[in-house]
């Protein structure tokens, strides 16, 4: 190189470095700020480093500042953390310009009452777009995938919270902002959603660590699968709904005709399967039954009617409650061991035991739909509880009598 050149090339060389230096620099004390973020509001319980590999994760991050979004095991379990981020903040066009993105929470069990569906519960996309029902995690982990996030649960054998001594505990890892730029085809992306089971999986061993449990839970599956699209016609049923094609009671116009179902798990504590009538056939039952009824208000949103049909497991099924609509009542309890019918409500339960663990079996019908379903009902929900119970072989299996169910009124 001639010299008159060298000397001109060296300098920018060497501002290059410092520029490169200094954008290093920079960019490395912007991640240890945000892991430091995250590590002061989720008491060090969520791994930061996943966390920061979100899509929305970029920018400056944040924490909340109070009590309610920020994780101390002293105050007790359950907790949440809440993190926010420029990105996020840029990309929705927020006033402050940053937005809530992500949220670590996690509790132990026994907790609070699981409460059955509501008769007047939206089920499906009010809008009329697709619905994607959870599915099982999978991997060997009880967990299960939302359309926002991933919830794990561990058994904590010799761990105890607040002095107590606790069956399991869960953790769950979720997505604030699932909305474009930050979703695909209305769904996390493939890279999110994995990453959200990897930081709920973690999650929940960095719990049980702290609370001393026994076991630990493995690394989730990779390349975990977005979520199947529903409701599906009947005749498409399988897993948690298989039963409900087998038993051909699509065939009869006042029974649902379309299904919302997910793969089975025998592990998860709340399996599920809904069945709905599509615009069509609930247009029409309603037409078939106003002259009788005139009182009868005509469906009009999707899946209005509907047929919901849960299965809790373990802990979660001695404390399940039946719901009170006009919330006047007291909820009633739906104890293991017994079966019936809420006296407020179209809700009934079966119990069973699977495993020495008890199981609470659910049927909640929309209201509206109550008015013109015959007494055949109880024969879809003794055969949705003879799928589940046989596939988890359950024993002591007890249902509602028949005069627990309702007639077609005249």
């Amino acid at each position: 190189m001639p010299s008159g050149v060298r000397k001109p090339v060296c300098v920018l060389l060497c501002l290059a470095a410092v520029v490169a230096l200094g954008w290093w620099g920079r960019e490395t004390w912007l991640t240890v700020e945000a892991r430091q973020q995250i590590d002061d509001a989720c008491g060090g319980l969520v791994p930061a480093e996943r966390v920061l590999s979100l899509s929305p994760a970029g920018g400056t991050l944040t924490h909340r500042d109070s009590e309610e979004g920020t994780i101390d095991l002293d105050d007790g379990l359950p907790q949440n953390c809440e993190i926010f981020s420029t990105e996020a903040g840029e990309a929705y066009g927020t006033n402050s310009g940053e937005r809530w993105f992500f949220t670590g929470s996690m509790g132990v069990l026994p907790a609070g009452p699981q409460v059955a569906d509501d008769p007047l519960d939206v089920l499906l996309d009010p809008h009329g777009g697709p619905t994607h029902p959870y599915q099982p995690l999978g991997g060997g982990i009880t967990g299960i995938v939302t359309d926002s996030g991933v919830v794990v649960e561990l058994p904590c054998a010799e761990g105890e919270a607040d002095g107590r001594p606790v069956t399991a505990l869960w953790a769950r890892a979720e997505l604030m902002v699932t909305k474009p730029p930050f979703s695909e085809n209305g769904q996390l992306t493939d890279h999110d959603r994995d990453v959200l089971a990897e930081t709920a999986v973690t999650t929940a061993n960095n719990l049980a660590d702290r609370l001393g449990c026994a076991d630990r839970l493995p690394d989730p599956p990779e390349n975990i699968p977005a979520l199947p699209e529903g409701p599906v016609p009947a005749s498409r049923a399988e897993g948690t709904c298989a039963w409900y094609r087998e038993g051909d009671f699509a065939r009869s116009v006042r029974f649902p005709d379309q299904v919302l179902q997910s793969r089975t798990d025998d592990r998860l504590w709340d399996e599920r399967c809904v069945l709905v009538l599509g615009a069509e056939r609930a247009a029409g039952l309603h037409n078939a039954e106003v002259e009788n009824q005139s009182y009868l208000l005509r469906p009009t949103a999707p899946g209005q009617w509907f047929v919901s049909l849960h299965t809790y497991s373990g802990e979660r099924a001695r404390n399940v409650l039946l719901t009170s609509t006009y919330g006047d009542e007291k909820p009633e309890p739906a104890r293991p061991g017994g079966a019936g019918r809420s006296s407020e409500d179209p809700v009934w339960w079966a119990s069973s035991v699977c495993a020495g663990q008890p199981q609470v079996h659910t049927m909640t019908l929309a209201l509206g739909y109550d008015e013109v379903i015959p007494a055949e009902i109880k024969k879809v929900f003794r055969a949705y509880v003879t799928d589940v119970t046989e596939r988890r072989g359950c024993t002591d299996v007890v249902l509602p009598k028949s005069s627990d169910f309702p007639f077609r009124p005249a």
